[in-house]
Protein backbone atom coordinates (compact mmCIF):
# COMPACT_ATOMS: atom_id res chain seq x y z
CA UNK A 1 0.00 0.00 0.00
CA UNK A 2 2.93 2.85 0.68
CA UNK A 3 4.08 2.28 -3.24
CA UNK A 4 0.58 2.85 -4.29
CA UNK A 5 0.24 5.83 -1.94
CA UNK A 6 3.61 7.33 -2.84
CA UNK A 7 2.36 6.66 -6.71
CA UNK A 8 -1.35 8.80 -5.84
CA UNK A 9 1.03 11.93 -4.22
CA UNK A 10 2.97 12.44 -7.76
CA UNK A 11 -0.31 13.25 -8.76
CA UNK A 12 -1.23 17.37 -8.92
CA UNK A 13 -4.09 18.63 -6.49
CA UNK A 14 -4.37 14.71 -4.78
CA UNK A 15 -6.12 14.55 -1.33
CA UNK A 16 -7.14 12.76 1.29
CA UNK A 17 -10.73 12.38 2.29
CA UNK A 18 -10.20 11.05 6.07
CA UNK A 19 -13.98 10.26 6.57
CA UNK A 20 -14.45 8.13 3.57
CA UNK A 21 -10.86 6.75 3.80
CA UNK A 22 -10.10 7.41 0.49
CA UNK A 23 -7.36 9.38 -1.82
CA UNK A 24 -9.03 11.37 -4.42
CA UNK A 25 -7.16 13.06 -7.40
CA UNK A 26 -8.98 15.75 -10.38
CA UNK A 27 -11.12 13.89 -12.84
CA UNK A 28 -9.27 14.54 -16.32
CA UNK A 29 -9.05 12.23 -19.12
CA UNK A 30 -5.26 13.29 -18.65
CA UNK A 31 -4.94 11.72 -14.98
CA UNK A 32 -6.88 8.89 -16.26
CA UNK A 33 -4.86 7.65 -18.79
CA UNK A 34 -1.97 8.25 -16.29
CA UNK A 35 -3.48 6.28 -13.48
CA UNK A 36 -4.17 3.40 -16.01
CA UNK A 37 -0.18 3.59 -17.13
CA UNK A 38 1.03 3.54 -13.25
CA UNK A 39 -1.42 0.71 -11.97
CA UNK A 40 -2.08 -1.17 -14.71
CA UNK A 41 -3.95 -4.85 -13.49
CA UNK A 42 -4.81 -2.87 -10.27
CA UNK A 43 -6.65 -0.13 -12.18
CA UNK A 44 -10.67 -0.37 -12.43
CA UNK A 45 -12.97 2.23 -13.56
CA UNK A 46 -16.10 2.26 -11.65
CA UNK A 47 -19.12 4.75 -12.52
CA UNK A 48 -21.12 4.85 -9.70
CA UNK A 49 -22.44 7.89 -7.24
CA UNK A 50 -22.83 6.71 -3.73
CA UNK A 51 -25.94 8.11 -1.80
CA UNK A 52 -25.65 9.91 0.90
CA UNK A 53 -24.87 8.13 4.31
CA UNK A 54 -27.50 8.83 7.50
CA UNK A 55 -28.76 7.20 10.12
CA UNK A 56 -31.25 3.89 9.37
CA UNK A 57 -34.81 6.14 8.60
CA UNK A 58 -36.36 4.48 5.86
CA UNK A 59 -37.46 7.51 2.87
CA UNK A 60 -39.65 7.39 0.71
CA UNK A 61 -38.01 7.58 -3.29
CA UNK A 62 -39.42 10.91 -3.22
CA UNK A 63 -37.75 12.20 -0.26
CA UNK A 64 -34.44 10.20 -0.94
CA UNK A 65 -34.18 12.28 -4.06
CA UNK A 66 -34.69 15.39 -2.88
CA UNK A 67 -32.20 14.66 -0.33
CA UNK A 68 -29.58 13.61 -3.08
CA UNK A 69 -30.60 17.01 -4.51
CA UNK A 70 -29.61 18.46 -0.90
CA UNK A 71 -26.45 16.64 -0.97
CA UNK A 72 -25.53 17.39 -4.91
CA UNK A 73 -25.76 21.36 -4.07
CA UNK A 74 -23.96 21.47 -0.93
CA UNK A 75 -21.14 19.69 -2.56
CA UNK A 76 -21.65 22.14 -5.52
CA UNK A 77 -21.23 25.40 -3.09
CA UNK A 78 -17.80 23.44 -1.53
CA UNK A 79 -19.49 23.01 2.24
CA UNK A 80 -17.09 21.59 4.77
CA UNK A 81 -17.50 17.51 5.47
CA UNK A 82 -19.28 18.30 8.84
CA UNK A 83 -21.93 20.82 7.58
CA UNK A 84 -22.62 18.56 4.88
CA UNK A 85 -22.98 15.44 7.30
CA UNK A 86 -25.19 17.68 9.48
CA UNK A 87 -27.41 18.94 6.92
CA UNK A 88 -28.34 15.60 5.78
CA UNK A 89 -28.97 14.01 8.91
CA UNK A 90 -31.11 16.72 9.80
CA UNK A 91 -33.15 16.86 6.44
CA UNK A 92 -33.43 13.26 6.94
CA UNK A 93 -34.99 13.37 10.13
CA UNK A 94 -36.95 16.15 8.38
CA UNK A 95 -38.11 14.18 5.39
CA UNK A 96 -39.32 11.51 7.48
CA UNK A 97 -41.07 13.66 10.02
CA UNK A 98 -43.56 15.35 7.14
CA UNK A 99 -43.21 11.92 4.74
CA UNK A 100 -47.12 12.60 3.90
CA UNK A 101 -46.69 16.60 2.86
CA UNK A 102 -45.47 17.89 -0.50
CA UNK A 103 -42.41 19.85 0.68
CA UNK A 104 -43.20 23.72 -0.81
CA UNK A 105 -46.99 23.07 1.14
CA UNK A 106 -45.28 22.62 4.01
CA UNK A 107 -45.69 26.16 6.31
CA UNK A 108 -43.40 27.81 8.07
CA UNK A 109 -45.46 27.47 11.20
CA UNK A 110 -45.28 23.52 10.96
CA UNK A 111 -41.43 24.09 10.80
CA UNK A 112 -41.43 25.90 13.74
CA UNK A 113 -43.69 23.36 15.68
CA UNK A 114 -41.42 20.76 14.31
CA UNK A 115 -38.13 22.67 15.74
CA UNK A 116 -40.66 22.91 18.90
CA UNK A 117 -41.54 19.30 18.96
CA UNK A 118 -37.54 18.72 18.89
CA UNK A 119 -36.97 20.60 21.36
CA UNK A 120 -39.76 19.64 24.19
CA UNK A 121 -39.49 15.70 22.98
CA UNK A 122 -36.01 15.21 22.33
CA UNK A 123 -34.27 18.35 24.76
CA UNK A 124 -32.30 19.48 22.02
CA UNK A 125 -30.15 22.09 22.62
CA UNK A 126 -29.46 25.38 20.99
CA UNK A 127 -26.53 23.74 18.69
CA UNK A 128 -28.64 21.11 17.36
CA UNK A 129 -31.73 23.46 17.19
CA UNK A 130 -29.21 26.18 14.71
CA UNK A 131 -28.35 23.20 12.97
CA UNK A 132 -31.98 21.81 12.01
CA UNK A 133 -32.75 25.33 11.25
CA UNK A 134 -30.07 25.95 9.27
CA UNK A 135 -30.19 22.50 7.27
CA UNK A 136 -33.83 23.36 6.91
CA UNK A 137 -33.23 26.78 5.51
CA UNK A 138 -30.55 25.53 2.73
CA UNK A 139 -33.54 22.83 1.30
CA UNK A 140 -35.47 25.83 0.92
CA UNK A 141 -33.83 28.81 -0.01
CA UNK A 142 -31.27 26.81 -1.40
CA UNK A 143 -32.52 24.08 -3.26
CA UNK A 144 -35.91 24.85 -3.72
CA UNK A 145 -35.19 28.35 -4.38
CA UNK A 146 -38.28 29.94 -2.09
CA UNK A 147 -38.31 33.04 -0.93
CA UNK A 148 -35.74 34.25 2.28
CA UNK A 149 -38.24 36.24 3.63
CA UNK A 150 -40.98 33.49 3.73
CA UNK A 151 -38.81 30.52 6.04
CA UNK A 152 -37.13 33.55 8.47
CA UNK A 153 -37.27 30.90 11.08
CA UNK A 154 -37.09 32.01 14.71
CA UNK A 155 -33.59 31.01 16.50
CA UNK A 156 -32.67 30.55 19.76
CA UNK A 157 -31.22 33.59 21.75
CA UNK A 158 -27.62 32.63 21.70
CA UNK A 159 -25.86 32.09 25.30
CA UNK A 160 -23.38 34.32 25.84
CA UNK A 161 -20.93 32.05 27.69
CA UNK A 162 -17.20 32.78 27.53
CA UNK A 163 -14.54 31.15 26.23
CA UNK A 164 -13.22 28.34 28.17
CA UNK A 165 -8.86 28.78 28.87
CA UNK A 166 -6.58 27.51 30.66
CA UNK A 167 -3.75 29.40 32.54
CA UNK A 168 -0.02 29.82 31.02
CA UNK A 169 1.25 27.10 33.16
CA UNK A 170 -1.83 24.88 33.10
CA UNK A 171 -1.12 25.27 29.25
CA UNK A 172 2.39 24.90 29.63
CA UNK A 173 1.84 21.67 31.92
CA UNK A 174 -0.54 20.13 29.25
CA UNK A 175 1.15 20.59 25.91
CA UNK A 176 4.44 18.96 27.42
CA UNK A 177 2.63 16.01 28.84
CA UNK A 178 2.82 13.68 26.12
CA UNK A 179 5.86 11.70 25.56
CA UNK A 180 5.07 10.97 21.78
CA UNK A 181 6.93 13.61 19.57
CA UNK A 182 4.02 13.95 17.01
CA UNK A 183 1.15 14.25 19.72
CA UNK A 184 3.40 16.64 21.84
CA UNK A 185 4.48 18.86 18.24
CA UNK A 186 0.53 18.81 17.15
CA UNK A 187 -0.74 20.55 20.86
CA UNK A 188 2.02 22.54 20.76
CA UNK A 189 1.71 24.07 17.17
CA UNK A 190 -2.37 24.12 18.02
CA UNK A 191 -1.78 26.65 21.05
CA UNK A 192 1.29 28.66 19.01
CA UNK A 193 -1.15 29.10 16.41
CA UNK A 194 -4.50 29.39 18.21
CA UNK A 195 -5.50 27.42 15.25
CA UNK A 196 -8.59 25.04 14.90
CA UNK A 197 -8.99 21.51 14.75
CA UNK A 198 -9.67 21.04 11.24
CA UNK A 199 -6.76 23.78 10.18
CA UNK A 200 -3.93 21.59 12.29
CA UNK A 201 -4.93 18.64 10.11
CA UNK A 202 -5.14 20.61 7.10
CA UNK A 203 -1.53 22.49 7.43
CA UNK A 204 0.86 21.11 4.93
CA UNK A 205 4.43 20.69 5.22
CA UNK A 206 5.16 24.13 2.90
CA UNK A 207 2.78 26.17 5.36
CA UNK A 208 5.77 26.19 7.68
CA UNK A 209 6.89 29.56 6.56
CA UNK A 210 10.08 29.46 8.69
CA UNK A 211 12.21 32.11 6.90
CA UNK A 212 9.05 34.88 6.79
CA UNK A 213 8.81 33.86 10.37
CA UNK A 214 4.25 32.84 10.05
CA UNK A 215 2.02 29.69 9.39
CA UNK A 216 0.20 29.99 6.64
CA UNK A 217 -3.68 28.66 7.23
CA UNK A 218 -5.07 27.78 3.93
CA UNK A 219 -8.81 27.66 3.53
CA UNK A 220 -9.83 28.22 6.82
CA UNK A 221 -13.39 28.43 8.27
CA UNK A 222 -15.21 30.28 5.51
CA UNK A 223 -12.87 28.89 3.07
CA UNK A 224 -10.53 31.63 4.23
CA UNK A 225 -6.52 32.20 4.20
CA UNK A 226 -4.47 33.58 6.66
CA UNK A 227 -1.46 33.98 8.42
CA UNK A 228 -0.44 33.12 12.40
CA UNK A 229 2.64 33.62 14.35
CA UNK A 230 5.29 31.03 14.02
CA UNK A 231 7.29 31.03 17.15
CA UNK A 232 11.22 30.07 17.10
CA UNK A 233 11.03 27.44 19.73
CA UNK A 234 8.20 25.51 17.55
CA UNK A 235 10.22 25.72 14.54
CA UNK A 236 13.02 24.05 16.11
CA UNK A 237 10.31 21.41 17.55
CA UNK A 238 8.84 20.67 14.36
CA UNK A 239 12.33 20.25 12.61
CA UNK A 240 12.50 17.58 15.30
CA UNK A 241 9.42 15.88 14.74
CA UNK A 242 10.21 16.60 10.40
CA UNK A 243 13.22 14.44 10.77
CA UNK A 244 11.81 11.83 12.99
CA UNK A 245 8.57 11.36 11.07
CA UNK A 246 9.23 12.92 7.58
CA UNK A 247 6.15 13.65 6.37
CA UNK A 248 5.53 14.17 2.56
CA UNK A 249 2.66 16.84 2.09
CA UNK A 250 0.80 17.12 5.10
CA UNK A 251 2.57 18.55 8.33
CA UNK A 252 0.88 15.81 10.63
CA UNK A 253 -0.12 12.67 8.72
CA UNK A 254 -1.80 8.99 9.87
CA UNK A 255 -0.41 5.58 9.83
CA UNK A 256 -1.74 5.46 6.27
CA UNK A 257 0.05 8.07 5.26
CA UNK A 258 -3.17 10.53 4.89
CA UNK A 259 -4.16 13.68 6.96
CA UNK A 260 -4.05 12.93 10.42
CA UNK A 261 -7.71 12.49 12.33
CA UNK A 262 -9.65 14.35 14.21
CA UNK A 263 -10.61 11.72 16.73
CA UNK A 264 -6.81 11.07 17.38
CA UNK A 265 -5.85 14.59 18.37
CA UNK A 266 -9.02 14.45 20.40
CA UNK A 267 -7.81 11.34 22.27
CA UNK A 268 -4.01 12.84 22.28
CA UNK A 269 -5.59 15.67 24.34
CA UNK A 270 -7.72 13.73 26.13
CA UNK A 271 -4.90 11.56 27.42
CA UNK A 272 -2.75 14.56 28.07
CA UNK A 273 -5.50 16.29 30.12
CA UNK A 274 -5.82 13.44 32.17
CA UNK A 275 -1.93 12.78 33.14
CA UNK A 276 -1.43 16.98 33.45
CA UNK A 277 -4.90 17.37 35.76
CA UNK A 278 -5.80 20.66 34.08
CA UNK A 279 -9.97 21.47 33.50
CA UNK A 280 -12.09 18.56 32.77
CA UNK A 281 -13.99 20.34 30.79
CA UNK A 282 -11.23 21.29 28.48
CA UNK A 283 -10.74 20.59 24.79
CA UNK A 284 -8.09 20.75 21.94
CA UNK A 285 -10.12 24.22 21.17
CA UNK A 286 -9.48 25.29 24.75
CA UNK A 287 -5.86 25.69 23.33
CA UNK A 288 -7.27 28.07 20.60
CA UNK A 289 -9.35 30.36 23.32
CA UNK A 290 -6.17 30.22 25.33
CA UNK A 291 -3.76 31.59 22.63
CA UNK A 292 -5.54 34.57 22.42
CA UNK A 293 -6.39 35.18 26.09
CA UNK A 294 -2.80 35.01 26.69
CA UNK A 295 -1.67 37.95 23.80
CA UNK A 296 -4.61 39.83 25.57
CA UNK A 297 -3.07 39.48 28.90
CA UNK A 298 0.41 40.27 27.51
CA UNK A 299 -0.79 43.38 25.32
CA UNK A 300 -1.38 42.64 22.32
CA UNK A 301 -3.57 44.58 19.93
CA UNK A 302 -7.16 43.55 19.59
CA UNK A 303 -6.74 44.06 15.98
CA UNK A 304 -3.70 41.68 15.73
CA UNK A 305 -5.51 39.01 17.63
CA UNK A 306 -8.32 38.99 15.33
CA UNK A 307 -6.46 38.88 12.28
CA UNK A 308 -4.84 35.91 13.83
CA UNK A 309 -7.49 34.25 14.94
CA UNK A 310 -9.35 34.66 11.87
CA UNK A 311 -12.16 35.94 13.18
CA UNK A 312 -14.70 38.49 11.19
CA UNK A 313 -16.13 40.35 13.81
CA UNK A 314 -13.95 42.24 16.23
CA UNK A 315 -17.26 41.58 18.61
CA UNK A 316 -15.90 38.13 18.72
CA UNK A 317 -12.47 38.40 19.64
CA UNK A 318 -13.65 41.17 22.28
CA UNK A 319 -15.24 38.61 24.17
CA UNK A 320 -11.65 37.34 25.33
CA UNK A 321 -11.43 40.88 27.50
CA UNK A 322 -13.94 39.40 29.21
CA UNK A 323 -11.87 36.17 30.00
CA UNK A 324 -8.64 38.03 30.92
CA UNK A 325 -7.99 37.46 34.80
CA UNK A 326 -9.59 39.68 37.31
CA UNK A 327 -7.22 40.03 39.88
CA UNK A 328 -4.98 42.60 42.05
CA UNK A 329 -2.14 41.11 40.31
CA UNK A 330 -3.22 42.72 36.82
CA UNK A 331 -5.77 45.71 37.70
CA UNK A 332 -5.69 48.04 40.11
CA UNK A 333 -8.50 48.33 42.25
CA UNK A 334 -9.95 51.83 42.69
CA UNK A 335 -10.10 51.76 46.79
CA UNK A 336 -6.18 51.64 46.45
CA UNK A 337 -6.46 53.96 43.62
CA UNK A 338 -7.94 56.20 46.13
CA UNK A 339 -5.91 55.61 49.12
CA UNK A 340 -2.86 56.38 47.81
CA UNK A 341 -4.17 59.75 46.51
CA UNK A 342 -5.88 60.40 50.34
CA UNK A 343 -2.15 59.49 51.54
CA UNK A 344 -0.39 62.46 50.36
CA UNK A 345 0.47 65.08 52.49
CA UNK A 346 -0.82 65.50 55.86
CA UNK A 347 -3.05 62.54 55.40
CA UNK A 348 -0.02 60.48 55.09
CA UNK A 349 -1.00 58.49 58.00
CA UNK A 350 -4.64 57.23 57.18
CA UNK A 351 -4.39 53.75 55.87
CA UNK A 352 -2.44 52.92 59.39
CA UNK A 353 -5.28 54.56 61.13
CA UNK A 354 -8.21 53.02 59.48
CA UNK A 355 -6.88 49.90 59.92
CA UNK A 356 -6.21 50.29 63.65
CA UNK A 357 -9.81 51.48 63.89
CA UNK A 358 -11.90 49.14 66.27
CA UNK A 359 -15.40 48.83 66.80
CA UNK A 360 -17.12 50.67 69.55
Amino acid sequence: MKKERELIKTFHGYRYNSMQKLWSIPNTQENKTLLKHLFKTKYRLILQVKQPKTENLKLSPKAQEALTSVHQKLILKAYSENTIKTYLWELKNFFKYFEQFEHKNISKEKIESYIFMLISKYKIGESRQNGAISAIKFYYEQVLEMPREYYNIQRPKRAQSLPNTLSIEETFKLINTPKNLKHKSILYTIYSGGLRISEALNLRVKDVRSDEGYLFIKGAKGKKDRHTVLSPFLIQLLRSYYKKFRPTYWLFEGVDGGKYSASSIQQVYREARAVSGVNPWSTPHTLRHSFATHLLEHGENLRNIQEMMGHNSSKTTERYTHVVGINNKKIMNPLDIMLQKATFGNNKHLIKNIVQTKEK
